[in-house]
């Protein structure tokens, strides 16, 4: 006996392909969202620890720079007391400079040179004198730049030529000049008079 489908056995495959297309399909779809969805979670845990991390090293960074500011207070405070501290120490070493410019100042002087005006600003020494030439005047210059410790960067502002009167007719041509000079202070010339530092002062009889 001879049997003959006549159902549409075609159709009806077509049908459970699709239908098994649309079952992988939404199989798939399921399957790639849960894997979204897993790395996003991941993704989201790792941002939150990260951002937990940085909350934790900006509270330490608020830390450190309060302590850095506290340093850099107590450092000016140092600074500022160590600057006291030696303004009074130079107070203190600078008491007896004048004695030391005069004593200085007179065994520097070279014989024919005579000092009629003195003035001192601060650290700052001006003389007025005469001389009986200006070799004279040159050696006072080379007396106070190298022969002692008190005085530095002696500078000739002014040399004029005149004369005095020695007798009513008798008259002798001099050199009036003017010398700037830095008086050292105490604790420096200390260190510079030091052996080995500077050649002894040389004393010049009158």
């Amino acid at each position: 006996m001879i049997l003959i489908n006549l159902l549409p056995h075609r159709e009806a495959a077509r049908k459970r392909r699709i239908e098994l297309f649309n079952v992988s399909l939404g199989l798939a779809f399921l399957v790639g969202g849960l894997l979204a969805g897993l790395v996003f979670l991941w993704y989201q845990a790792q941002i939150t620890g990260q951002q937990e991390k940085n909350q934790v090293l900006q509270s330490e960074i608020t830390k450190f720079d309060v302590q850095i500011k506290d340093i850099a207070g107590l450092e000016a405070q140092i600074a500022a007391l160590k600057a006291r501290q030696q303004a009074v120490e130079d107070l203190q070493a600078d008491r007896n400079l004048p004695v030391h410019l005069l004593t200085q100042l007179v065994q520097q002087l070279p014989d024919g040179v005579f000092i009629v005006n003195m003035r001192q600003e601060n650290q700052s020494v001006t003389l007025q004198g005469v001389a009986q030439s200006n070799e004279r005047v040159s050696e006072l210059l080379r007396n106070l730049g190298n022969n002692t410790p008190w005085f530095s960067k002696p500078e000739l502002v002014e040399i004029v030529a005149g004369t005095i009167a020695l007798t009513p007719r008798e008259q002798r041509r001099v050199a009036n000049f003017t010398i700037r000079v830095a008086l050292v202070r105490a604790s420096e010339a200390v260190k510079v008079a030091a052996p080995g530092n500077v050649a002894p002062t040389t004393s010049v009889q009158k």
